[in-house]
């Protein structure tokens, strides 16, 4: 295994340097509210969240490939941690700590394994359809959770329908200067993406909501503050759990682990398409082990390639890791100076802050386009998204792979098929394959839109059957349109074999055009191309039509 070192930093230039050092300056600026609210969401202590842009973001930016993406605490692996470990170790507590390091070491390990085998194409499996509807179902999650620090009152429950109910129980205990502040800096930041997205509005409202937390005595009116936090730099090691707690955590890792390289790899895709520059994929996975394991030694929680966090250093002008170094400097400086602040600053901020991101997890505009485009996969995001409030997280990202595994079986089960007919013009045109339809008399052109497997080759086996039998003419050429047929597996290959021993009896000449190399090598293997003739195997169509024509003695203008 190769390893590039500082492949998403270099080369430097005097010029990258400078304007990478003024968009480090900028992200830190309006990144740290917002990763204050990510360890909200992960029930962590405060601290920990500045951690997670510190050491994580300096090993991706050794070990990484991408120059944009951004590798710090994200809300879908937050929610994931919190909904996990929450029922098993008090949130904030030491052993909660131990545990969510425990977590990042696996992913960590899980990601390397990942990076040995190559297995970054397993990100391609769980399909931007349920992604969508698992992102809105944390979304929704993660903003009933932050009723309690919305409203000023107290909600131990995990499960969100029995967070909604101890919220409607404790209607008349709600604090009114909490919801004021609530109210006041959702308006606040609201006002400040609609008219000012550039600045930090953010950053502005913690310092401002610190500054009057101190002088106003806010928890004289009943505001609850974040309280004391450690300064200095996190010290380094090794989480310490039990073999069996080790096994309870291993699958919230895995589910980390698929969320990470899922939307890791789509962001890093996208951002290198946009200025055009090319991404190694299994080095991108290599940094976010080293991320993760860094995160794992400084007592930290699982670190991601966060869409949201990349598409905003990339608007403020970032074009390499050098903007992700300045950003942790900067957070080493708030580490060794500027915790003491912190202390002031109300639940109710953060609980502001991370309702706005969770709002924004919630892709209305892409479900809006998919309600209109595909009901079916409306359906299938819907029914993760309510998966993922009501069962949980755990048990929506594994519906959300399995829902995916699924429609792409239920596509290839019943895929798109076709006969071919010539216009007026002598063109080939696609038509649904109805039976009671033939290409010409005598000669049918037939098109499977998938791959033959085991699962829908009685569905190929039968519908040639009945297009035959109820073909206007005796059909005596069949030509199979393979262009959307790529690999035969034992399962089909022995039906295809039972198929054209009856359309020979039949007295059917069979012919494949457009075959692959692969088909083909397929169809050797399988013994079909001894059945069918090398002789009837053709890489064009125009071939195929050319010998049958001449059969049929079809005129030259029906070519």
């Amino acid at each position: 295994m190769s390893i590039r070192l500082f492949g998403g930093l270099r080369p430097l230039t005097r010029t990258s340097v400078r304007r990478d050092t003024a968009a480090g300056l900028s992200l830190a600026a309006m990144d740290i509210p917002k990763v204050l609210g990510y360890t909200h969401i992960a029930a962590m202590p405060i601290v920990t969240g500045l951690y997670t842009i510190f050491l994580p973001l300096i090993a991706f930016a050794i070990f990484g490939s991408s120059r944009q993406l951004v590798v710090a605490a994200d809300s879908a692996t937050a929610a994931i941690l919190a909904s996990g470990i929450s029922p098993l170790a008090t949130p904030e507590s030491a052993k909660y700590v131990a545990l969510v390091g425990m977590v990042a070491l696996l992913a960590a390990g899980l990601l390397l394994l990942a990076r040995l085998f190559k297995l970054g194409f397993l990100a391609d499996f769980l399909s931007r359809t349920v992604l969508i509807g698992f992102l809105a179902g944390v979304g929704i999650q993660v903003a009933i959770a932050m009723l309690g620090d919305l409203l000023g009152v107290k909600v131990t429950a995990q499960d969100s329908i029995q967070q909604i109910v101890q919220v409607l129980q404790q209607i008349g205990h709600i604090s009114l200067p909490t919801v004021l502040v609530s109210l006041v800096v959702l308006g606040g930041i609201g006002w400040g993406r609609a008219w000012r997205p550039t600045l930090p509005i953010p950053l502005v409202v913690v310092l401002g909501s610190i500054g009057a937390s101190y002088f106003g005595h806010f928890t004289q009116y009943g505001i609850a503050t974040v309280g004391p936090i450690p300064g200095g730099l996190p010290s380094l090691s090794l989480p310490s759990i039990t073999i069996h707690e080790l096994m309870e955590v291993l699958p919230i890792a895995l589910s980390c682990v698929v969320i990470i390289i899922a939307q890791s790899a789509a962001s890093a895709r996208g951002f290198a398409l946009k200025h055009q520059e090319r991404v190694d994929e299994n080095a991108n996975i290599l940094g976010l082990s080293v991320a993760n394991a860094a995160a794992a030694l400084s007592g930290t929680f699982v670190v991601n390639g966060s869409p949201t966090q990349t598409a905003l250093a990339d608007s403020l002008g970032s074009r390499s890791q050098w903007t992700q170094i300045v950003f942790a400097g900067v957070v080493a400086v708030v580490l060794l100076f500027l915790t003491a602040p912190i202390a002031y600053l109300p639940n109710a901020v953060l609980g502001a802050i991370v309702l706005l991101v969770a709002v924004g997890m919630i892709d209305l505009r892409s479900l809006r386009a998919m309600r209109k485009e595909s009901t079916g996969e409306f359906i299938l995001a819907l029914i993760t998204a309510v998966t993922v409030v009501v069962a949980g997280v755990m048990e929506g990202i594994l519906l959300a792979a399995v829902l995916s595994l699924l429609r792409h079986v239920h596509h290839s089960y019943r895929p798109h098929t076709a006969i071919l007919l010539p216009d007026a013009a002598g063109h080939w045109l696609p038509k649904p394959a109805t039976p009671g339809t033939d290409t010409k008399p005598g000669l049918l052109v037939y098109r499977f839109g998938a791959d033959l497997f085991y699962a829908n080759d009685y569905r190929f086996t039968d519908e040639v059957r009945t297009l035959i039998e109820k073909a206007p003419h005796p059909v005596h050429w069949l030509i199979f349109d393979a262009s959307a047929i790529t690999d035969i597996d034992y399962s089909a290959a022995r039906s295809v074999l039972e198929l054209f021993a009856e359309l020979q009896q039949q007295s059917v000449n069979m012919l494949f055009a457009r075959i692959t190399p692969g088909l083909k090598d397929d169809m050797d293997r399988h013994g079909i191309t001894a059945v069918i003739g090398e002789q009837n195997l053709y890489l064009s169509m125009h071939d195929a039509l050319a010998d049958v024509e001449a059969s049929l003695s079809l005129h030259s203008s029906d070519k």
